[in-house]
């Protein structure tokens, strides 16, 4: 019998419809890169506005129940403390995964996920949207092109005028930590992506909480901080990250990289959270290379579902999100937490 293009789709199952989790099933729904979608979210409301959105998802009762149903993948959007306990139940029972970041709150949790999806060979992913935006794809090919010489320098920022709106955010037994876990994480995603430095080192760090250091673990979380890092093959690395800022404007977002024949620049626009651009620098000159729009965020959960369509294997570049972890740790640490 030959397989159609629908045989060849996923099914999936979505642990957590809010915001986030509804988000990302649309943007399959919507792109045709799945066959049957399962659901379960514990709020009933959560719930009815995912069947608003996607009508045929099927609703499951509990997290047990919808990883017994012949699911090919499951994605996970559900609060960070459950992350990693939810991950490994799935790739327990065979099942591709697509995480929310973090994909733990700690070094130990992560490596736990990442060496168990590498010993049954499964899809692992984690939702490190930013590296999909077309400015990112700009400044990779600049990169891989040469054209900024020997990159020296890097400046790498996200302050949210905001901060979440649950509570369990600011709970470091829950989250992990605040801001740095959070906004940072994203930060040095795009730095392992772009760069691969084989290792990095933490110069200085400070963590503060309504301005004041953070020292040890308490009943707060940083809602800023600021690192300066170095990597094994010489770049200078600024790393800044905030929730509730006084910016100005919603969030100001931008990562500037600095090389001996060029520098570029993938800032966010008029303080949005979704569109950027991305500008080439020689020296006191600017080129525009990419500018809004871009659909970006659904991509990174489409790039998962396009290759779980064809295999449901262990992909090495997953011990890049153990290297991420150790290196928001030791800021942590660094910084007395």
């Amino acid at each position: 019998m030959i397989a159609t293009q629908k045989d060849a789709l996923p099914k999936l199952g979505f642990l957590g419809v809010g915001w986030i989790g509804k988000h990302r099933m649309t943007s399959l729904a919507s792109s045709d890169l799945s066959d049957e979608i399962s659901i379960f979210d514990p709020s009933g409301p959560a719930l009815q506005e995912a069947l608003k959105a996607v009508p045929s998802a099927q609703v499951c009762g509990d997290y047990p129940s919808l990883l017994r149903k012949d699911v090919d993948g499951v994605v996970i959007a559900s609060p960070s403390a459950l992350h990693a306990k939810q991950a490994m139940e799935a790739l327990e029972h065979g099942k591709a995964v697509f995480c929310q970041k973090p994909l733990g709150r700690n070094l130990a949790e992560t490596k736990a996920v990442v060496n168990l999806a590498q010993k049954n060979n499964l899809l692992l992913a984690v939702d490190y949207s930013y590296r999909y935006c077309a400015g990112i794809a700009a400044i990779k090919e600049l990169i891989e092109k040469e054209k900024l010489g020997r990159i020296y320098a890097v400046e790498a920022v996200f302050h949210n005028a905001y901060g979440p709106d649950k509570d369990w955010f600011y709970d470091q037994n829950l989250s992990g930590g605040g801001c740095l876990i959070d906004l940072g994480s994203h930060l040095t995603d795009l730095i392992s992506y772009l760069f691969h430095p084989p290792s990095i080192e933490v110069c200085y760090a400070q963590l503060l909480s309504k301005g004041k250091p953070l020292r040890g673990l308490g009943d707060r979380v940083e809602d800023f901080a600021e690192a300066q890092l170095k990597s094994s093959t010489g770049i200078s690395i600024r790393l800044a990250c905030s929730w509730k800022l006084s910016v100005g404007k919603d969030a100001d977002i931008y990562l500037k990289i600095f090389g001996t024949e060029g520098g570029a620049c993938f800032y966010n626009v008029n303080g949005s959270f979704y569109d950027f651009q991305t500008d080439y620098y020689t020296q006191n000159s600017s080129q525009t290379l990419i500018s809004p729009p871009d659909e970006w965020g659904g991509r990174a959960i489409q790039q998962w579902a396009k290759q779980l369509a064809v295999s449901n294997t262990f992909n090495p570049e997953n011990f890049e999100l153990i290297k991420s972890s150790a290196l928001l740790e030791e800021i942590y640490k660094y910084s007395g937490i």
